[in-house]
């Protein structure tokens, strides 16, 4: 038996629109807010769960509250078909906060967070050091606008 996928109405999109905004936002100012009942927004939150459209909730802070100074996204290119191994070794370094895969001259893009210069430097000695790992850009964030 197929499982339907599930296709969110525009409901699920307003709800997921006010979280985006404010992920703490009780059921009650949502609903006030949609013009729904709160058991409405309760019922597909539930279900945006249940189904994998919402993975869950977080926090953002501002950029200059994090206390991780050195930041910076680093592109990387991997050779042959070693990716799903690069990738296990690079969610190994917890400086790197998020890593996303892509298409064009790169493969993989890495968010580093390092507490000082040497931290940062180690990090970029051990991805280069990856088997598989073919080359490298790094560029440090300078301020955030």
């Amino acid at each position: 038996m197929a499982i339907a996928k599930f296709i969110p109405d525009d409901l699920d999109r307003r709800i997921i629109a006010h979280l985006r905004v404010d992920g703490r936002a009780s059921l009650s100012k949502l609903a006030g807010a949609l013009g729904v009942a709160r058991a409405t927004v309760q019922n597909r939150l539930d279900r945006l769960l249940d189904t994998g459209a919402l993975l869950g909730f977080t926090v953002r802070v501002r950029e200059d509250y994090d206390d991780l100074d050195i930041r910076a996204v680093m592109l990387i290119e991997v050779s042959g078909r070693s990716t799903t191994q690069v990738i296990q070794k690079l969610r190994g370094i917890s400086e790197i906060r998020t890593l996303h895969t892509t298409n064009g001259n790169w493969d993989l893009i890495a968010d580093i967070n390092a507490r000082s210069l040497s931290d940062f430097d180690r990090v970029l000695r051990e991805v280069r050091m990856i088997d598989g790992v073919e080359n490298s850009e790094t560029s440090l964030f300078l301020s955030t606008i």
